[in-house]
């Protein structure tokens, strides 16, 4: 007869080999990438030799090289790290040394939530550090001040903690008092939550952040009222954000839903774009939006959050799904932080080998937005626009495919120009 392992055994083995393969990949993904666009670095590809000029494309291959290799440290640190909260304990010590002070209950579940995310944030601070204030200004991108990093800091935390507390305490207290559906309650608290930061967030969260300031140039504004008026699209205003007071980098987006919604557009932008490429830039943007992008973005939330609370609800029923995971669960109070912290900390691991593929659809509907907007506009603005942007953000125009396959939630500039010339 067969023998099978342990639950909990097998479990701690499926995790440690996913958690291994995935950091293995990631580091043949990054070699790839750095050794594709080191090799490229001395010519301008000859689709681009009229636009950029070689410095621009090299300083974008030393960019991308520098941040890729930054990458490959703080992936291996992050899979240490993951590897000391689950099998070498670090999550189950925290978690006995929080019921030793405060006892079981909701405020050392609350507790065990908040250190956890604190020890984390401080973990990942040398990252943030280095990746601000040594890359960006190495490259030119880094305007944030130390001052100003501060503030935006302590305001994180502080919104982090007055709507993350009281989300986490109802989800808490849903998941001991629901009964066994807790987890479609807890759904549907999760989706709600969502769509209200939706709304919320443009008028009362992002503001808190940035200045915006209603978009004063009136040729700018006339074109931009008429393509939307074209395009059967309306929104509450349009917006500049002055994105120019943390980083060089430049972007323009739709935020909010339904009569929240409203455009805005980074400082940045508009003083590197003329009128009618900032236009076809927003065209790109309708595109979206034209297409049911967010609307099937959205569902796609909707459907895989209640696979994973249901996914949830019935693994922490199960001891081996703690101990699997280096946590002994709380005989005498309840396991539902641990719960929900251990599967945070594990779905990462094995989602990673299913992650080309929301990234494809998202390039899929990049060149359906494109495709649209060079209907509504013009095709030779938006590749014009598109190439300041590349060249602007040093974005390199040489990435590996493979690594492109991967990652790129947009399609690299060669293959978006190309489908922009042939329509």
């Amino acid at each position: 007869m067969p023998t099978f392992l342990p639950a909990s055994l097998a479990l701690t083995l499926a995790f440690a080999l996913a958690l291994v393969a995935g950091l293995v990949v990631k580091f043949w993904l990054a070699t790839r990438q750095v050794r594709h666009v080191a090799r490229h670095r001395h010519a301008v590809p000859a689709a681009f030799e009229q636009a950029i000029t070689l410095d621009a494309h090299q300083k974008a291959a030393d960019y991308t090289i520098a941040k890729t290799r930054l990458g490959v440290i703080e992936m291996a640190w992050a899979a240490a790290v993951l590897l000391g909260w689950t099998l070498l304990g670090g999550l189950d010590l925290l978690n006995r040394l929080l019921l030793g002070a405060l006892g079981g209950g909701m405020w050392q579940q609350l507790a065990l939530f908040a250190v956890f995310a604190l020890i984390g944030g401080l973990l990942e601070l040398p990252f943030t550090l280095w990746q601000t204030f040594v890359l960006e200004e190495r490259f030119g991108f880094n305007k944030m001040t130390w001052r100003l990093w501060v503030k935006d800091t302590v305001k994180g935390v502080l919104l982090g903690a007055v709507i993350g507390i009281p989300l986490a305490a109802l989800i808490l207290w849903l998941m001991h008092a629901a009964g066994s559906l807790w987890w479609l309650w807890t759904w549907g608290v999760w989706m709600a939550f969502n769509l209200l930061m939706m709304l919320v967030y443009p008028t009362f969260i992002a503001p808190i952040f940035n200045k915006f300031k209603p978009l004063d140039d009136a040729a700018l504004k006339t074109r931009v009222d008429a393509l939307m008026q074209r395009c059967g699209f309306s929104a509450k205003g349009l917006f500049v954000m002055d994105g120019s007071t943390r980083s060089a980098h430049a972007n323009a987006y739709f935020t909010g839903f339904g009569a929240s919604k409203r455009v805005v557009f980074y400082d940045t932008l508009l003083r590197q774009l003329e009128a009618r490429e900032v236009e076809a830039v927003l065209a790109h943007e309708l595109g979206h939006f034209r297409h049911r992008h967010v609307a099937k973005r959205m569902a796609a939330m909707f459907a895989l959050s209640l696979a994973g609370f249901a996914l949830l609800g019935w693994l922490s029923g199960h001891t081996w799904f703690y101990t699997g995971l280096g946590v002994q669960p709380n005989l005498s109070a309840p396991n539902d932080a641990l719960a929900i912290l251990l599967f945070m900390l594990a779905v990462p691991v094995f989602g990673f080998f299913v992650a080309p593929l929301p990234v494809l659809i998202s390039r899929k509907h990049e060149f359906e937005a494109d495709a649209y907007a060079v209907a509504q506009t013009s095709g030779k603005d938006l590749s014009a626009a598109l190439l300041k942007l590349y060249k602007d953000n040093a974005s390199t125009l040489t990435p590996d495919p493979v690594f492109v396959k991967f990652y790129y939630s947009h399609p690299p500039a060669s293959e978006r120009l190309a489908r922009m010339a042939a329509a």
